[in-house]
């Protein structure tokens, strides 16, 4: 009997016949760009055809290897060079977006065109994208009405949500602003974008991607202020642009000012310093007195920790108040602005419910303190309060209001026997 053991057979020595399909494809997209030319060549100017043929190509033509080479041909006619120009020896096509008709129409149509390859190759989205970011910091390489193409069907493809609005980063390319090339593309691409939409839309979107506070960058540092921008862009037709960037660094004025003002009463700074600084800032930032009293009161009311107790939250605020009653005064120069605070007192005590009794009595303190006066307070108790609360706040200032009244017919009827 053969004890030994079978040698098991072995692989070494054997040569397998890679296939066809596994050879690695060699990549030639001049090849690939010699096939669309020569295909959109044939299909002409009609975009619809233009689009039913891209649609049928891409089971047959690699647009996954080659987007890049695809909507450069698209675009600008052919293969782009770094720098964004075309050479001289490569074949091109009139059939894209360069060599079309500068108008919004034209460019609208061209939009369907993208969309409808994007829709059926979805796999092309993020090639697109990048496609576009690289075009935005090629724009010195191209010709002004290039630009304007671009500009047109980059707003309307903004529009419709072909593109997301983190490609306008290529736009703060240092030499594009420098040269003006950055400010003067983007009137075009948000004319057409607020054309297919609205500056409300756009802001939406703007503000997704953390774009909404950077506009002004379209200019030169020495160049970036609201005045700058909102001249340039109004003079342009954009005043409703103007207008949103405007107010947009109203807010952040705003919130930068309730955010210093909390520092420095949190450090306890003198009264005089904190009322110099407010009023400086107010007419920096151009902004009004009755809002200015709105981020002094929020001011006040966040460095307390209030008591959780409704019997003594009253007495703590009373207090607290009394302290701040100097500060408050000093912006309730205007009607509007007493108004405006007796609003903020009637939302915060109903917003937080500890507060709900201490209404009146805070209004009260104020008067004494001459935060508030009568005119605003009757105002407000007739017909300027809001919804929030009102029956329990009108209850609780129905003696006060009343005694204000008598009080001011009574001096009245001594004005008149004075006279």
């Amino acid at each position: 009997m053969n004890n030994q053991k079978q040698q098991k057979p072995t692989l070494s020595g054997q040569r397998f016949k890679t296939r066809k399909r596994d050879e690695k494809e060699r990549f030639d997209p001049t090849q690939f760009q010699d096939c669309i030319i020569q295909s959109l060549t044939e299909t002409g100017t009609d975009l619809e055809a233009v689009a039913k043929f891209l649609d049928a190509s891409g089971a047959k033509l690699d647009y996954r290897r080659y987007a890049e080479t695809l909507f450069d041909i698209l675009v600008a006619g052919g293969m782009l060079a770094p720098g964004g120009t075309l050479a001289d020896d490569m074949m091109r096509t009139h059939v894209c977006v360069f060599a079309a008709q500068e108008d919004l129409e034209t460019m609208q149509a061209f939009a369907q065109v993208f969309n409808k390859l994007i829709r059926r190759y979805k796999y092309l989205e993020k090639g697109f994208e990048d496609e576009v970011k690289k075009l935005l910091l090629f724009l010195k390489g191209f010709s002004e009405s290039e630009r304007n193409k671009l500009a047109m069907l980059t707003g309307v493809l903004l529009a419709n949500g072909t593109l997301n609005a983190s490609i306008l980063n290529s736009l703060y390319n240092e030499n594009l602003v420098k040269e003006g090339v950055s400010a003067a593309f983007a009137v075009k691409l948000f004319k057409s974008w607020i054309n297919e939409k609205d500056i409300n839309a756009v802001a939406a979107s703007l503000r997704k991607v953390s774009m909404d506070n950077r506009l002004m960058e379209l200019f030169p540092a020495n160049k970036q202020s609201v005045e700058h921008f909102t001249k340039y862009f109004t003079e342009a037709g954009l005043k409703e642009l103007s207008e949103y960037v405007r107010n947009q660094q109203t807010i952040g004025a705003r919130k930068e000012l309730q955010k210093e003002l909390q520092e420095q009463m949190s450090r306890g700074d003198p009264f005089k310093d904190i009322i110099l600084y407010v009023k400086e800032e107010m007419k920096r930032n151009n902004i009004p007195e009755p809002v200015v009293i709105g981020i002094v009161w929020s001011s006040v009311m966040s460095t307390v920790e209030w008591n959780k107790k409704e019997e003594l939250v009253a007495e703590q605020a009373i207090k607290h108040l009394k302290q701040y009653s100097p500060l408050l005064a000093a912006f309730t120069t205007q009607g509007q602005s007493e108004l405006t605070l007796l609003l903020k007192i009637q939302e915060y005590c109903y917003d937080n419910i500890h507060f709900m009794k201490a209404f009146q009595k805070i209004v009260v303190l104020f008067y004494k303190a001459e935060v508030l006066s009568e005119e605003p307070i009757l105002k407000w108790y007739k017909d300027a309060h809001v919804a929030k609360g009102k029956s329990v706040f009108l209850e609780q200032m129905k003696k006060f209001v009343e005694w204000l009244k008598n009080a001011e017919e009574e001096s009245e009827s001594e004005a008149e026997e004075g006279d």
